[in-house]
């Protein structure tokens, strides 16, 4: 009996590898370097609302320059190499390091927001304020209704 495959949704993971569209798994996700495609060329899936602002970025600089600098720090303290030596080896490795994974980290997170339904934050209330249990007063008013 033969097993028959059926395509599903990609994971996050798999549209990082590939810069794949979230829903088909087959369309391009970038129509530059990382500049997001207006909709998928396969499926149409509309990609407006992809908006990872700077976390791609964050998430790049602060992982690679861990990294790239704990192993620069390990190599000055055990080999004591000239300063040339760094400025050949630690700015290429956070340069490149940086544009390798920036792409991947980005399509990650479109991704994660097409899986998790991500949209702008809205106000449930205008004017609300201090209503509720967070308060004092509303930490307050729930003693008193449950004496």
């Amino acid at each position: 009996m033969a097993i028959e495959h059926f395509h599903d949704e990609p994971t996050s993971l798999e549209v990082a590898m590939r810069s794949c569209c979230p829903r088909c798994g087959e369309g391009k996700l970038f129509k530059g370097f990382l500049t997001l495609a207006d909709r998928c060329d396969r499926c149409g899936l509309d990609l407006s609302f992809a908006e990872p602002a700077d976390g791609p970025a964050f998430f790049v600089m602060t992982g690679i320059g861990i990294v790239v600098i704990a192993l620069f720090a390990w190599i000055a303290v055990v080999w004591q190499p000239p300063i040339w030596f760094h400025f050949v080896t630690v700015f290429p490795a956070l340069i490149l390091g940086c544009l390798g994974t920036l792409r991947p980290v980005k399509a990650w997170l479109v991704a994660e927001q097409y899986i998790h339904k991500a949209e702008e934050g809205q106000w449930a209330s205008l004017g609300g304020h201090g209503e509720g249990g967070f308060g004092l007063r509303g930490r307050a008013a729930e003693r008193q209704s449950e004496d």
